[in-house]
């Protein structure tokens, strides 16, 4: 059995102007100072990292291997969350997608979309020269306005949208086979990829590739009331990736799992700093040690209430203390009575 590693911490949520937000360094210090383990690296973030750069440079990712070193610190994933968004949009997320590409690329979104593949293909370098083994990432959606079935969906759009999907992401997916990476897709509402079903519907597209797996978020189980826990039983062998993240679901009788447009504080599912929500996080640490998940449990924090920084403090010490070392023996050992296939077979009447 295999012990996984954490706390490690997304710094997407954190990352910011001022100091000890604004550096990679700093961000690092004051994560390691939490009791954080690891560090998840947001890849379009310039004030933490270049992925460019690290595409192409061993000695640049040498340099930031050794910025976490110093403070006791892996590089637990990088994220690529938003360029992955990019790689499909529906024409009718143009607009509110372009914020995430460069401004040299608005308004064509078949440049964006180039962008998007060639920032997923130095993802998968840049992985390889960190010496890291998954990657995180949104695979984008063609069919999410489509998702609720009113007006009749037409025979076949969503196979259409679904083959498609899997023809832009198979050879990014290669990309990152021949640099021995994991593709861990957040399974997420606004993505095509959003539960159990609709992850098969996409392997099936992308012909079972074996790169094809999953950043386990529970959050966003949670609240489309899918079991999260049957989900580990069901899809253990591709999850290679953890984001702990918790979540509640309060419906009334005026709001329920669409949230009726609300904010995020009104809404009946909402995200909640981790431990405060009504994940069972006790039950997820337990399966996925049962299943000898030996990859991290990254802090992903999202809150309505809480401010972030207590967030991050609180969060750190949460998966330490949920962090299963596993056993290296039965505990009923003391009691082996010595037997061996001899004595198996007389017990049985065999012999």
């Amino acid at each position: 059995m295999k012990t996984m590693k954490g706390p490690g911490i997304f710094l997407a949520q954190f990352a910011g102007d001022a100091a000890p937000f604004n550096s990679l360094d700093a961000i690092c210090a004051w994560a390691a100072g939490l009791g954080y383990k690891g560090v998840q690296i947001p890849t379009w973030d310039a004030r933490l990292f270049d992925l460019a750069k690290a595409a192409s440079s061993d000695a640049y990712c040498e340099e930031v291997k050794g910025t976490a070193a110093r403070h006791g610190l892996a590089i637990t994933e990088l994220s690529t969350h938003l360029q992955g968004q990019l790689v499909a949009v529906h024409p009718a997320y143009d607009d509110a997608f372009d914020g995430f590409a460069p401004a040299a690329v608005h308004g064509n979104p078949a440049a964006r979309t180039e962008w998007a593949v060639e920032q997923m293909r130095f993802g998968a370098q840049a992985s390889r020269r960190l010496g890291l083994n998954a990657h995180v990432t949104f695979p984008g959606a063609l069919a999410w306005p489509f998702m609720y079935p009113w007006p009749q969906r037409p025979a076949g759009l969503v196979e259409t949208a679904f083959t498609e999907l899997g023809r832009r992401w198979r050879p990014i997916l290669d990309a990152f086979d021949e640099a021995g990476v994991d593709v861990c897709y957040e399974i997420h509402p606004g993505e095509d990829i959003h539960d159990g079903l609709s992850f098969e519907r996409f392997v099936d597209a992308v012909g079972g590739h074996k790169r094809a797996c999953i950043n386990y978020d529970p959050s966003h189980f949670l609240l489309q009331q899918l079991d999260y826990l049957a989900f580990i039983d069901l899809y253990h062998e591709r999850i290679k990736a953890f984001h702990a993240k918790d979540a509640e679901f309060n419906p009334t009788g005026r709001s329920g799992v669409y949230g009726g447009y609300a904010n995020w504080v009104d809404r009946a599912g909402r995200f909640r700093s981790l431990g405060d929500g009504q994940i069972d996080f006790g039950a997820i640490f337990s399966k996925l040690a049962q299943y000898d998940y030996d990859g991290w449990a990254v802090l992903e924090w999202e809150c309505c209430l809480k401010h972030p920084e207590d967030g991050a403090r609180e969060g750190a010490e949460f998966i330490a203390a949920n962090i299963i070392r596993v056993t290296e023996k039965a505990f009923d050992d003391f009691a082996s009575s010595g037997t061996d296939e001899a004595m198996n077979r007389k017990m049985l009447g065999l012999s």
